[in-house]
């Protein structure tokens, strides 16, 4: 597996910038919209918990849960920028991750910040 496996983030393309600072260098916040949040819930395979159960008894990255998680955040971020987009923001101002247990029976991911307009000075 290599680096982009592992890795996230936004596409340089994006028409919704997100940031998890407060303001955005040379630009300026024209209206800020509100909260936008991106949710996602997943739950693991009977067959990779056994294995990341074995895996963790001796140690080491558990590079199968590693990648879930990665493309689970992902995941969660694209549904932050529709519903931004949605909104009519082009920006994500102090976006941020919650992750958390669900029910015993998953990880809940929830990507979250203030959706705004910004435009260049």
């Amino acid at each position: 597996m290599g680096i982009e496996d592992y890795g996230g983030g936004q596409t340089a393309q994006a028409d919704v910038l997100i940031v998890t600072t407060n303001d955005v260098p040379s630009h300026q916040v024209t209206q800020v919209i509100g909260e936008v949040f991106g949710l996602t819930v997943r739950s693991r395979h009977l067959g990779s918990q056994i294995g990341a159960g074995l895996k963790s008894m001796i140690g080491g990255e558990l590079k199968g849960l590693t990648k879930t998680l990665v493309e689970t955040r992902n995941q969660a971020m694209e549904r932050l920028v529709e519903q931004a987009r949605a909104r009519g923001a082009n920006a994500v101002l102090m976006m941020r991750f919650d992750v958390s247990e669900a029910a015993d029976v998953g990880t809940e991911v929830c990507a979250y910040g203030t959706a705004a307009v910004i435009s260049r000075l």
